[in-house]
């Protein structure tokens, strides 16, 4: 498969289902049945077998030519965590089950792994999942900043399954259904005054084995693949040189002439740098991506994007003065997906500080940096051959 015959495919699927004349969900259905929804997915799962980077090609003639996308930033947790998982642990009949709906967005997915007593420390995670005599699973249990649960028809989620052996060997990896009435989702309002976490609360929720990805008791090593996605999709985005945090900043700069210093300017000239760097980094880590599942490499680029955003808003705070005090509504809301560039500096100021929590805190990446990329010693680690049961909570 080369650039030819995917643009010939591209024309073809144009051709049969004109973007101007068809439904939306129509178009997206027969792009993802043509293969060209994610070109590296296997035949018959959205895609060709093709190499990943030729993901580009598809993606500009459809541009061209008018064609909608997927939404990606409303189903996210679906597209960059779901579902790589699903495709490496699935079973055959799981992934035709899961991923087409999922990359189409008619069903949104979630991701329930925090807990209240297991964040940073997530192998502590209580919840815990029992089978019944039906060879079903019930799961009981707390799950904490949760994206998307209250618009979620899915969720990915770990579990206890065996108390008895260390914290890293008794979880199992489960998709949960949303919808089951075990299930309840609360609001959780944030500094920003929206709500797009939410505590989930799991109540003898009923989860078939066949709703299983894994082996039981595998769940730690099925969600590494899981949260090694999890970092490149939030640090490892494709962005042009300018776009984003920094080009924001920028146009502001070259509009507003009478807000300028030469402090502020020497700092722009080095957050500009920054930004540039850590975009040609994660083009970098997109060519490897290619060949082959994300490591922990990932863990430097989302680090670098969490201490760039937080640097460049409160640079934007500070060079707009009292105009960056501003905040235009603090209702509160419960958004389907984060909008940096949509709202005011001060929203972005706010809505930054989550970044170096979110999809792993900023501390724990620089251990996974130190230990698994740089290869210097891990940290003492108590706990490591202890059974869960026997820990203090």
């Amino acid at each position: 498969m080369n650039e030819a015959d995917l643009r010939t495919r591209v024309h073809e699927l144009l051709a049969a289902y004109p973007p101007s004349e068809v439904d939306t969900l129509d178009f997206l259905r027969a792009r993802f049945d043509a293969g060209l929804a994610w070109v590296h997915f296997p035949l018959g799962l959205g895609g060709l077998g093709a190499p990943r980077t030729l993901q580009a090609v598809v993606d500009a003639e459809l541009t061209a030519a008018g064609a909608p996308d997927n939404d990606p930033r409303r189903i996210g947790i679906g597209l960059g965590m779901a579902a790589p998982t699903i495709l490496r642990y699935g079973t055959a009949e799981q992934q035709h089950r899961w991923l087409r709906p999922l990359w189409t967005g008619e069903e949104v997915w979630c991701q329930l792994f925090s807990e209240p007593g297991a964040g940073s420390d997530l192998a502590a995670l209580a919840t815990r999942a029992v089978p019944d005599a039906e060879g079903s699973w019930r799961v009981n249990g707390q799950k904490v900043w949760t994206s998307s649960a209250h618009t979620a028809r899915w969720a990915i989620l770990i579990a206890r399954t065996d108390p008895a052996v260390p914290k890293h060997q008794g979880i199992t990896y489960f998709v949960c259904d949303m919808t089951d009435p075990g299930v309840q989702v609360r609001p959780l309002r944030q500094l920003t005054g929206e709500a797009e976490f939410n505590e989930v609360f799991l109540t003898d929720v009923r989860i078939p084995d066949s709703d299983r990805l894994g082996a039981v008791g595998e769940g730690w090593r099925v969600a590494q693949t899981t949260l090694n996605n999890e970092r490149v999709a939030i640090g490892g985005q494709r962005t042009p040189r300018e776009g984003g945090l920094i080009g924001i900043v920028a146009e502001t700069w070259r509009e507003r002439p009478e807000l300028r210093t030469a402090e502020l300017h020497q700092r722009l000239l080095q957050h500009w740098v920054d930004a540039e760097v850590l975009r040609l980094t994660g083009e970098r880590l997109r060519q490897q991506l290619a060949a082959g599942q994300p490591g922990p490499e990932g863990a430097g680029g989302k680090l670098g994007f969490a201490r760039l955003a937080q640097q460049l808003t409160a640079f934007e705070v500070e060079l707009l003065a009292e105009e960056g005090l501003g905040y235009d509504d603090w209702t509160l809301r419960r958004p389907e997906l984060v909008d940096f560039n949509g709202r005011e500096a001060g929203y972005r100021y706010l809505r930054a500080k989550g970044n170096s929590i979110e999809g792993g805190t900023s501390e724990i990446l620089r251990n996974i940096i130190a230990e698994r990329v740089l290869g210097l010693p891990p940290e003492p680690r108590t706990d490591k051959d202890v059974p869960w049961k026997e820990l203090s909570r």
